[in-house]
């Protein structure tokens, strides 16, 4: 696909996923998130023909300019969409599917120095909510959900939502959505609480024996 029919699409994206737009001048012109996309389109352009430091300098003033940090030979695919975008980082080895959302402080990191797969693989349609870190050369599948602060260090199955530190996959998909990670249960506060729900029982029971045994 030509590269300005992509950037219209890019331009529409933000129109459909952010309710606070009101208008395509102003997400042309006031929106980081979609500046950061174009310009790394253009970065990406000059990084497959060859030309390394051109296509590096480039994202280096989309990153001064925007806040945002994306290697040239990162992939994005059609659609995607970076809300407000201060302090996302997309590594130099990561691949983000089409109709994918970054809320701000996202990291596609590595975990290796070595010259290899690295940063994450993010499919079709996946939103990735705000402050989380994808962290390592797996997949995180197509429809996906990560909450907001989690840290993800293992693959994703498609139609999931983890949240945690590790992420985990909660059950909890009724209430799970691309705006209300506040809604989704951490599985691991969950377990958390039953463990304390036991406790109090248990002590209570241990206090019954103890009476009875005077």
């Amino acid at each position: 696909m030509k590269l300005f029919p992509r950037i219209r699409e890019d331009i529409q994206a933000a129109l459909e996923r952010d309710p606070a737009a009101r208008s395509r001048l102003e997400v042309i012109f006031c929106y980081p998130g979609v500046h950061a996309v174009l310009m790394h389109r253009w970065a990406h352009f000059l990084w497959k023909k060859g030309l390394f430091f051109p296509a590096r300098f480039l994202s280096h003033i989309n990153r001064f300019l925007t806040g945002i940090e994306i290697h040239p030979a990162a992939k994005l695919g059609r659609r995607v969409f970076i809300d407000h975008g201060m302090g996302v980082v997309i590594g130099e080895t990561a691949e983000v599917g089409d109709d994918v959302t970054l809320y701000h402080g996202v990291t596609l990191g590595g975990v290796s120095l070595k010259k290899e797969k690295r940063h994450p693989t993010l499919g079709d349609k996946v939103v990735v909510g705000t402050g989380a870190k994808v962290l390592g050369p797996f997949k995180v599948g197509s429809s996906s959900q990560v909450g907001a602060n989690s840290v993800v260090v293992a693959p994703v199955k498609e139609h999931s939502v983890v949240v945690g530190v590790p992420a985990a996959e909660t059950s909890d998909h009724s209430k799970a959505s691309a705006l209300r990670h506040d809604k989704i249960s951490n599985p691991i506060e969950l377990k958390v609480d039953y463990l304390l729900k036991k406790i109090d029982i248990l002590e209570k029971q241990v206090n019954e024996l103890k009476i009875r045994g005077r």
